[in-house]
């Protein structure tokens, strides 16, 4: 819907709220936290807080009428829509320029709009309530400008009841916004209310004062990878899932070869116990920190910038399980053919396998109870009872896994078999009749 179309739908009101937001992009987000979060740690933070603004926003905006705006800096219309879920919302842009020019045309733009009084807020503010934001539009019926300062001599709410630019010249992110903000103000004979100061979370500091004085080192991601007998290929499948914002956890089921040694050397978190890849794959996820879990078989590399894709791709608030398209490392074009079927496979049927990557919300897992202890198609399973939950879909890159089996059993049986147990399993075959079939030779 364009602006237009907006202003149509939804009527004059006297009140106008604005969320002021950026899109959680990983690294251009809350970058002073990034040396203690991760990149994705921190857009994670990012993503909770205007969360969290939201909807203190709209619990306020229904118990006085205002029209509620979010204008965002970075992200599509559609990423924010599919993020936030904002069809009561107006979702616009913010303009071009420094942080006083795009606030004061966002504020002049409500005005132009019908309002009468306009208060915008950032979303760096984790103790902001519904009833301060009340409060700012209550002060707004006897004064000309209501601020909510912080603590860091900033403010993070500013409202009018006319459109006053009272931003020029100021040297945002310093102690002194507060100050001469004021100053410009008292210039323009502006009558001013204050709200009572919050404090914002932008540093480590603001990140430790919140938490306690205790900064969570939990990774944003768990890679769980289950393993027997991997020596020849565990490092390389390690090394390509090393991330500032990971935490690797190997399940190993048993292996008499160095796996276990390989694995530990190379940073990787082991735990063991008896073979079976769902079991080992269950236990893993016991023992990981992380707030997204992938499943990742030891012969499958990931793709570059695999955290920026999954953390994309699970900013759709409909998505329940991704996973990554898929490769192996065989050339020729009898492989290009089962890779094109494969991804179509798994994009219109919902059904990815598990040498694609599984991820996940940690919480969606654990409500479906994880993977069921099957002796086959532990993932397929997976998939099936996620899918009546939310949406399942494939992020823009590719897993390499390696086509050992397809050259041992052949590129005909291997994918015979493989489409033979995707359809059991969408058929509800039992999955020791598809253990059984596995196992069978082809003529």
């Amino acid at each position: 819907m364009d602006t237009l179309s907006q202003m149509a739908a939804n009527p004059i009101k006297k009140n106008h709220l604005i969320v002021f937001g950026r899109y959680p992009a990983l690294g251009r987000v809350k970058t002073r936290l990034i040396p203690a979060l991760g990149p994705a740690g921190a857009a994670a933070l990012q993503k909770r807080l205007v969360e969290q603004t939201i909807a203190q926003a709209r619990r306020s905006a229904a118990q006085i009428d205002a029209r509620l705006s979010f204008c965002h800096d970075g992200g599509t219309r559609s990423q924010i829509i599919h993020w936030l879920n904002i069809g009561d919302i107006d979702c616009m842009p913010q303009t071009s320029g420094d942080l006083g020019r795009r606030m004061f045309l966002s504020i002049r733009n409500a005005f132009r709009r019908g309002a009468e009084r306009t208060v915008l807020i950032g979303t760096d503010i984790p103790d902001l309530k519904a009833n301060i934001l009340d409060q700012a539009f209550d002060q707004l019926k006897r004064n000309d400008l209501v601020l909510g300062p912080s603590t860091d001599g900033g403010y993070w709410l500013v409202g009018m009841s006319k459109p006053e630019n009272i931003f020029d010249g100021i040297a945002w992110s310093t102690s002194t916004v507060l100050e001469k903000t004021l100053a410009l103000a008292r210039r323009k004979a502006m009558r001013i209310g204050l709200l009572e100061p919050l404090a914002d979370l932008d540093t480590p500091n603001d990140l430790a004062r919140w938490s306690g004085g205790k900064i969570s080192t939990a990774p944003y991601l768990s890679v769980i990878i289950p393993t027997l007998n991997e020596a020849a290929r565990i490092a390389d499948t390690l090394s390509g899932a090393a991330s500032p914002d990971t935490e690797i956890i190997v399940s190993d089921g048993g292996s008499c070869d160095q796996t276990v040694d390989i694995a530990r050397s190379c940073g990787a978190r082991i735990v063991a116990g008896r073979r079976g890849r769902a079991g080992q794959q269950n236990r893993g996820a016991a023992a990981a920190g992380g707030d997204v879990l992938i499943f990742l078989h030891a012969d499958t590399r990931l793709p570059p910038h695999f955290v920026g894709h999954i953390f994309e791709t699970l900013m759709d608030r409909q998505v329940v399980l991704g996973a990554f398209r898929f490769q192996t490392d065989i050339p020729g074009p009898a492989m290009r053919w089962v890779t094109f079927w494969t991804n179509l496979r798994a994009k219109w049927l919902q059904l990815p396998y598990g040498d694609q990557g599984l991820f996940m919300q940690r919480p969606n897992f654990l409500a479906v109870g994880g993977f069921p202890d099957v002796p086959i198609a532990e993932d397929l399973y997976l998939v099936r009872r996620m899918a009546p939950t939310g949406r399942i879909t494939l992020a823009p890159a590719a897993t390499v896994t390696s086509g050992r089996r397809w050259q041992r059993l052949g590129l005909l049986r291997t994918t015979m078999i493989n489409t033979a147990i995707a359809i059991g399993c969408l058929a509800g075959v039992a999955p020791q009749r598809l253990a059984q079939l596995y196992r069978l030779p082809l003529k």
